[in-house]
């Protein structure tokens, strides 16, 4: 008996192993990619919980692949950051329903893998190419590669730890060289990028100053959503479960509308 489960056991390993996506989405910035949709002060314990409810835009299901923390793919499922932004309690963000939207549209898509990176509370100088962040994410890039696909676009949703003045005056710079860094190092030099414009500050109230970068980035592939008129939780800071699933229905729409016969 105990072969056997071992025999089932490594078996099951291998399939893991062998799962492959073949349209795939890096997910790379700070909280709000991440996700903390559903999260609240719990008043006991005096720790942020998330509260388990997963609407029906974030259900998993097998075509949706997440790449785990050891590069392996693995049915995606949330809180989709767990592993990585495993600081801090993840809850709902927008890869989930962002694959949910896509698939939504067009059943036939295909599968998709989704490559959480990102890390909350993190500036744009934290992602410059060198820092732990910015190989953890070109790594996992090539890791999810191993077993077929493409990769389709780059998600980014990140700035509101820029919004202090001097950070707020290099965003755009450190934005460019950053995009072109992971182009570069992708050998993907038209890697479709879709950003998220913020709506809510951490540092400062140079909020605009960041917004006005994101909305006027005229750069080729690159697309930016707004996720202004977003609702909040308690911190007024990270956006709710409800606009975490806005927010991804918006980055869909941009990459079936400009970038999805590439």
């Amino acid at each position: 008996m105990l072969r056997f489960l071992k025999f089932l056991l490594a078996l099951l390993a291998d399939h893991a192993m062998s799962a492959s996506a073949s349209n795939i989405f890096l997910l790379a910035g700070q909280s709000n990619m991440s996700g903390r949709g559903g999260n609240y002060n719990d008043s006991t314990s005096n720790t942020v919980r998330w509260d388990g409810q997963i609407p029906p835009e974030c259900r998993s299901k097998p075509e949706i692949l997440q790449l785990a923390a050891n590069k392996s793919w693995v049915e995606a499922h949330e809180p989709l950051h767990q592993e990585i932004d495993h600081w801090k309690t993840c809850g709902i963000g927008p890869g989930m329903p962002f694959a949910n939207a896509i698939l939504a549209k067009y059943p036939s898509f295909g599968s998709i893998g989704l490559v959480p990176c990102a890390k909350g509370g993190t500036r744009i100088i934290e992602w410059a190419k060198g820092t732990e962040l910015y190989n953890q994410l070109v790594s996992r890039a090539k890791a999810s590669l191993n077993g077929g696909g493409k990769i389709r676009a780059l998600l980014w949703y990140q700035g509101e730890s820029d919004t202090a003045e001097q950070d707020a005056k290099l965003y755009k710079s450190r934005l460019e060289k950053f995009f072109n860094d992971v182009r570069h190092d992708l050998n993907y030099p038209d890697l479709p990028i879709i950003m998220v414009a913020i709506c809510s500050a951490d540092q400062g109230p140079f909020m605009d100053v960041i917004r006005k970068v994101q909305l006027n980035f005229n750069h080729k592939n690159v697309k930016c959503v707004d996720a202004m008129g977003s609702t909040f939780l308690a911190d007024n800071k990270h956006l709710d479960t409800k606009s975490e699933i806005r927010v991804a229905q918006k980055l869909a729409d941009a990459f079936l509308s400009s970038f999805a016969h590439l």
